[in-house]
């Protein structure tokens, strides 16, 4: 069902991915691409800056334990909405910070969700809403990435974790097993 998914895009995929693993509510995360113009592209492609993809989380969630808005909320702490085409080094267009709503409802709860979190950051929020388009999972390597590979990988131990530690001080109650 279209109402238990939502699609984000905040930088770096396999930041988002471990966030969202952690939620309480959260079924599954699968790290992807959307918004190109390349029919099941590579990772290799989407790095390129040419195809038009961001690289992106498809959530599904269980909306009897978590709303799609406290999803965007969580993404709007867990990233930098205000950083245009990049995330920390990571930047182009790949690295853009969208939202892709399944349908009118989440359209609007997202557009909400900008002017709502607006106020947390002292730059304007750039994070575009963008339409629904096709969803190419990620090549198998990067599913799960930083749980796999987070100790011995250093973009991780400098980004990732990070991010994590973050997430998991500020919503300590909606962690999974809490």
């Amino acid at each position: 069902m279209t109402e238990n998914i939502a699609i984000f895009a905040g930088g770096c995929f396999w930041c988002t991915e471990a966030v969202f693993n952690e939620l309480r509510g959260v079924e599954s995360v699968q790290s992807g691409y959307i918004g190109g113009a390349v029919d099941h592209p590579s990772y290799e492609q989407v790095c390129s800056g040419r195809t038009g993809h961001a690289e992106a989380v498809r959530i599904e969630f269980n909306i009897s334990e978590i709303s799609y808005s406290e999803l965007l909320d969580i993404f709007f702490y867990t990233h930098d909405p205000t950083t245009l085409n990049r995330q920390g080094a990571d930047t182009g267009t790949q690295y853009r910070s969208a939202i892709f709503p399944q349908n009118a409802v989440q359209a609007g709860e997202a557009e909400a969700a900008i002017m709502r979190n607006q106020a947390s950051w002292d730059n304007p929020i750039v994070t575009s809403i963008e339409p629904n388009a096709p969803w190419y999972p990620a090549e198998t390597y990067h599913q799960r990435y930083f749980e796999k590979n987070g100790a011995s990988n250093g973009y991780c131990a400098a980004v990732v974790a990070p991010k994590l530690a973050k997430f998991r001080k500020g919503y300590a109650a909606r962690l999974k097993g809490r």
